[in-house]
């Protein structure tokens, strides 16, 4: 393996210091992420499947800006319907030709869906939702399942909670995935008060048979409106999302990332009844219906109708995960390293207590990072990524298992970390 320098990181990132909270606009792009001193901490370009940082380096992107880039850095057709966006506007004083264009396309490409709403970014679209269920409803009370975004309403839930009023965290309840008994017994303890149940409708693994569909029935049941979180769902799973892949229709979905092929656009879609309730709540921002999104999206849902993109990316991805799986095993380390997901999408876990599993993936990365690999533990697989991209970095991995074996072995892990450990978005209290 060849080592990476990043002198030009390191003077970024002490610029960064006095000038940005946190040296960063995502908790999940920082150098937190990533093990600081032998990684790279900012990014010049981007094409394909590859990003080259401050220092030049170049790097095979598995994690593609957290997902949203499902047809790859550049992809011509997107790029296009950008650039001709340009030569005729972005932002208008009126409603465009061009968003009632793509909300009727979105209408007739999800069957449950009758009205639609724009947004730039999935909290947008999950806050818009939530606030209408409320409206809908006249409750209070939100049961979610998953990860919603940074608005008060959610992140109240978690550990980065400063900021939020008690009183706003107290309305929402987390409950768990696949556990419909938890689901029930949360209803029935809020019964008559809950607005809205928001769930990822898929994470890292399939929902169990039926569990779906009975938190369908449970949400009608008890009066409460069903909103699909498929901000990373949709378009990798299916392209009609959850619905098309297990056949529940929600009362309302939100989609973002990959809509727009790292051009921001979020969408609220849903059924007419509950979407109405946008004409009275205040859902509306200068942005919402900038042309350069709306352009992009209906450029991503030509390349969706045109091409297999669905089936390639996981293919490769799925070749990906299944190899990496298989080095797993040839080097033993099955107690110390799972694989959780699917082809476009997937992790790798690093396990025993917090302190073990953050130092086995801090060497994990920062040795795969010497081969060019912008290792963040995990792979969201898109259309520009090649075969010859899995290979090097299935060789990368083999390399870098056999390290972490031999490690592990002699009880050295600690002593060969070279940068600093990598730390967690979200900290247990």
């Amino acid at each position: 393996m060849s080592n990476q320098t990043y002198p030009k990181s390191a003077e970024l990132l002490d610029k960064a210091m006095g000038l940005v909270p946190a040296q960063t606009q995502t908790f999940s792009k920082g150098w937190t992420q990533y093990p600081k001193g032998v990684s790279p901490v900012f990014a010049t370009r981007a094409d394909g499947g590859y990003v080259w940082d401050a220092d030049g380096n170049k790097f095979i992107d598995w994690p593609m800006a957290l997902g949203p880039l499902l047809l790859g850095h550049n992809n011509a057709t997107v790029n296009d319907a950008v650039a001709k966006q340009l030569d005729n506007g972005i932002a208008f004083s009126l409603p465009t030709v061009g968003e009632l264009a793509l909300a009727e396309r979105l209408v007739d490409w999800f069957p449950y869906a009758d009205r639609v709403r724009f947004g730039k970014n999935g909290s947008d679209a999950t806050s818009g939702a939530v606030r209408a269920a409320r409206a809908f409803t006249g409750r209070s009370t939100i049961l979610c399942c998953g990860y919603h975004g940074w608005q008060d309403w959610f992140i109240g839930t978690t550990t980065r909670n400063g900021g939020v009023p008690s009183a706003m965290a107290e309305l929402t309840k987390p409950f768990p995935y696949n556990d419909i008994e938890a689901l029930g017994e949360l209803l029935a303890a809020h019964q008559g008060d809950v607005a809205a149940v928001i769930m990822e409708p898929m994470g890292l693994v399939e929902p169990g048979p039926g569990y779906l569909e009975a938190v369908r029935q449970l949400a009608t049941q008890h009066g409460a409106v069903l909103i699909f979180d498929e901000c990373w769902t949709g378009f990798r799973i299916h392209a009609q999302g959850a619905f098309g892949k297990f056949g529940v229709a929600p009362d309302m979905a939100c989609f973002g990332k990959a809509l727009g092929n790292g051009v921001p656009i979020s969408v609220v879609i849903g059924t007419a009844e509950v979407m109405e309730t946008f004409e009275e709540i205040f859902f509306s921002f200068t942005f919402g219906g900038d042309m350069l999104g709306i352009a992009a999206a209906g450029a991503v849902l030509d390349v969706l109708e045109s091409q297999p993109v669905l089936a390639e990316v996981d293919a490769l991805g799925r070749s990906l995960m299944d190899g990496t799986a298989d080095l797993v095993a040839d080097h033993d380390l099955g107690d110390h390293i799972a694989l959780s997901g699917y082809g476009a999408r997937h992790f790798l876990v690093f396990s025993g207590d917090d302190a073990d599993g953050m130092i086995l993936k801090t060497l994990f990365q920062q040795e795969a990072m010497k081969a060019g690999i912008l290792a963040a533990g995990w792979h969201a697989s898109s259309w520009a990524h090649t075969d010859d991209d899995v290979q090097h970095t299935l060789r990368a991995y083999d390399g870098v298992f056999g390290d972490l074996a031999r490690w592990i072995g002699a009880g050295t892990l600690s002593e060969n970390i070279h940068g600093e450990r990598v730390q967690s978005v979200f900290r247990k209290p």
